[in-house]
Protein backbone atom coordinates (compact mmCIF):
# COMPACT_ATOMS: atom_id res chain seq x y z
CA UNK A 1 0.00 0.00 0.00
CA UNK A 2 0.86 3.75 -0.93
CA UNK A 3 0.20 6.59 1.95
CA UNK A 4 -1.04 10.04 -0.42
CA UNK A 5 -1.96 13.61 0.78
CA UNK A 6 -4.64 15.06 -1.31
CA UNK A 7 -3.17 18.60 -1.55
CA UNK A 8 -6.59 19.54 1.18
CA UNK A 9 -5.36 17.57 3.39
CA UNK A 10 -2.19 18.88 3.48
CA UNK A 11 -3.53 22.29 3.40
CA UNK A 12 -5.84 21.66 6.34
CA UNK A 13 -3.06 19.90 8.60
CA UNK A 14 -0.65 22.60 8.35
CA UNK A 15 -3.84 24.76 8.89
CA UNK A 16 -3.89 22.98 12.29
CA UNK A 17 0.00 23.43 13.06
CA UNK A 18 -0.74 26.74 12.89
CA UNK A 19 -3.97 26.90 15.06
CA UNK A 20 -2.17 24.97 17.79
CA UNK A 21 0.83 26.87 17.19
CA UNK A 22 -0.47 30.16 18.16
CA UNK A 23 -0.88 28.68 22.03
CA UNK A 24 2.52 26.16 21.76
CA UNK A 25 4.52 25.69 18.84
CA UNK A 26 6.27 22.73 20.73
CA UNK A 27 2.79 21.05 20.94
CA UNK A 28 1.72 21.97 17.62
CA UNK A 29 5.04 20.38 16.15
CA UNK A 30 4.73 16.89 18.27
CA UNK A 31 1.08 16.96 17.32
CA UNK A 32 1.64 16.99 13.64
CA UNK A 33 4.30 14.31 13.69
CA UNK A 34 1.45 11.84 15.93
CA UNK A 35 -1.00 12.37 13.20
CA UNK A 36 1.47 11.53 10.51
CA UNK A 37 3.08 8.56 12.46
CA UNK A 38 -0.76 7.03 12.98
CA UNK A 39 -2.05 7.66 9.65
CA UNK A 40 0.85 5.58 8.11
CA UNK A 41 -0.66 3.07 9.59
CA UNK A 42 -2.78 3.06 7.20
CA UNK A 43 0.17 1.56 4.65
CA UNK A 44 -0.31 -2.23 6.60
CA UNK A 45 -3.82 -1.69 7.98
CA UNK A 46 -6.21 0.25 5.41
CA UNK A 47 -9.48 -1.16 7.11
CA UNK A 48 -8.21 0.62 10.66
CA UNK A 49 -10.66 3.31 10.65
CA UNK A 50 -13.90 3.41 10.98
CA UNK A 51 -16.85 3.73 7.66
CA UNK A 52 -16.59 7.29 7.39
CA UNK A 53 -19.85 9.64 7.29
CA UNK A 54 -18.99 10.08 3.39
CA UNK A 55 -20.15 7.01 1.59
CA UNK A 56 -16.67 5.19 0.15
CA UNK A 57 -14.51 6.53 2.95
CA UNK A 58 -13.35 6.05 5.91
CA UNK A 59 -12.23 7.83 9.37
CA UNK A 60 -9.28 7.82 11.23
CA UNK A 61 -9.63 9.31 14.81
CA UNK A 62 -6.07 10.46 15.43
CA UNK A 63 -7.23 12.63 18.57
CA UNK A 64 -10.21 12.71 20.73
CA UNK A 65 -10.92 16.14 18.65
CA UNK A 66 -9.71 15.46 15.50
CA UNK A 67 -10.69 13.17 12.49
CA UNK A 68 -8.83 11.69 9.24
CA UNK A 69 -10.99 11.17 6.39
CA UNK A 70 -9.75 8.88 4.04
CA UNK A 71 -10.59 6.51 0.81
CA UNK A 72 -8.58 3.39 -0.20
CA UNK A 73 -8.45 3.09 -3.87
CA UNK A 74 -6.71 0.08 -5.16
CA UNK A 75 -3.27 -0.28 -3.34
CA UNK A 76 -3.32 3.24 -2.20
CA UNK A 77 -4.92 5.10 0.67
CA UNK A 78 -5.15 8.76 0.09
CA UNK A 79 -5.97 11.54 2.57
CA UNK A 80 -8.60 13.55 1.72
CA UNK A 81 -8.95 15.94 4.42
Amino acid sequence: MELRWTRKALENLDQIAAYIAQDNPTRASSFVGEIKEKTELLVSFPALGRPGRVPGTRELVVHENYVVPYRVKGDTVQIIR
